[in-house]
């Protein structure tokens, strides 16, 4: 799945709008953490269960709660230059949700998503290690989705959406629950798992459909400076089962927004995809000039991942996913390396009603080389200091719980 505006206007995260002052007065009602509030949010979903809502209205939960064994046993619990699945050899809540949301159709063309959030994951998802962040970020952090939309009777129908919404860079979610790994890659770690801005989708024929967007900042929570980004997606089904997916971006990501220092990226995205079987191929590419370095020295990111989920029968699923990712100057992952890395992953599913809960053992291996690569392991080096080590092996296990009205 790809991470899934209205032109002209300009989005600052720093002035937030109307739509997530009101997610956050929602927010309130959940303590931190948010999980210790998942009884609470979930007793009256399951008690209007049926209510009768409009079919085109929707609401649901998700928690999602894992161990993952580092036999690296670092001290600090911690995997190096990551923001989701960070929390190793302890008990880790690593995501908790509930949302609301309404469809934009052609009988009811107004459409809405809310929803709230916490957990280890929900920390450092919305920024790069070292960007500054906007004000009230800890807080902000905690919006899993707020937005509206509105379907146009413009030809085939373009939606426009407004607020806080899906990313349309990148082929993984920030939620578990909808990838085939339990832990992301290292491309979906460092290219942003939301937006906040406008965007505008149109459906140009039944195989190609067209997208732009006008957005805060690369992060939706890191502030660089006051100017907007901009980019556009095109998707197209060349066949029932194979879809090829290209999104731009441009915008400025440094305290100095001129255009000789502005941050360009690209994500292409090829999936074939049949009831058993899913492949899915990502490649993307990133530069920019580093405006606060001695000779403005470009910044280079690329890296690929190949994730091949099979449906085995019945509850069973496994899927495979090797990658390599480089970040030559840091600029993404905070520090200067070249990432391989290998995931195994058997999935076992429990659906009943309208609840799934999904059980995955996985197996990863990493290794980060490079000036500034590896990762931490039991042992400093000075006072204070960690060593390091190029490998990682990780098992872990992960339980996934969704509810989702029809």
């Amino acid at each position: 799945m790809v991470r899934a505006g209205w032109n002209g206007a300009v989005i600052r995260c720093n002035r937030p709008s109307a739509v997530l002052l009101a997610l956050l007065a929602i927010g309130c009602l959940f303590d931190s953490p948010f999980c210790a509030q998942a009884e609470t949010v979930l007793a009256p979903a399951a008690s209007s269960a049926s209510s009768g809502l409009p079919k085109d209205w929707h609401y649901g939960a998700y928690l999602d709660v894992g161990y993952i064994l580092n036999f690296n046993f670092p001290e600090n619990h911690l995997w190096r230059s990551r923001a989701t699945a960070a929390r190793h050899n302890e008990f880790a809540p690593n995501m908790a949700l509930a949302y609301v949301r309404k469809d934009a159709t052609e009988s009811s063309r107004w459409g809405m998503e809310l929803g709230v959030q916490g957990g280890y994951d929900s920390k450092n998802f919305a920024y790069l290690e070292g960007e500054a962040k906007v004000d009230g970020a800890d807080t902000w952090r905690h919006v899993h989705r707020a937005n509206l939309s509105y379907l146009a009777p413009v030809g085939n129908g373009l939606t426009i959406t407004a607020g806080l919404f899906n990313s349309l860079i990148g082929y993984e979610s920030l939620y578990a629950k909808d990838n085939a790994n339990y832990t992301r890659s290292w491309l979906a770690d460092n290219t942003p798992y939301m937006m906040f801005g406008v965007n505008a989708k149109y459906p140009v024929s039944d195989q190609l459909t067209v997208t732009a967007f006008v957005v805060n900042s690369y992060a939706h929570l890191a502030h660089p400076n006051d100017q907007p980004s901009y980019g556009g997606q095109w998707s197209y089904k060349a066949t029932p089962r194979l879809t090829l997916t290209q999104t731009l971006y441009g915008g400025p990501e440094q305290t100095n927004s001129d255009l000789k220092f502005w941050r360009f990226y690209a994500n292409h995205i090829v999936e074939w995809k049949d009831d058993d079987v899913t492949l899915a191929l990502s490649y993307d590419i990133g530069t920019e000039n580093i405006a606060d370095r001695p000779g403005h020295p470009r910044a280079f990111v690329t890296g690929a991942s190949l994730v091949a989920r099979w449906h085995v029968s019945g509850p069973w699923a496994v899927a495979l996913r090797p990658e390599l990712f480089w970040d030559r100057n840091g600029r993404w992952s905070g520090n200067e390396q070249f990432v391989k890395a290998m995931t195994t992953t058997l999935e076992y599913r429990a659906p009943y009603g309208w609840t799934n809960t999904m059980i995955r053992l996985e197996h990863r291996w990493d290794e980060s080389s490079g000036a500034g690569g590896g990762f931490f392991r039991r042992g400093e080096v000075q006072p204070g200091v960690l060593s390091l080590t190029p490998n990682q092996h990780l098992v872990l296990l992960g339980i996934l719980w969704t509810f989702d009205s029809p």
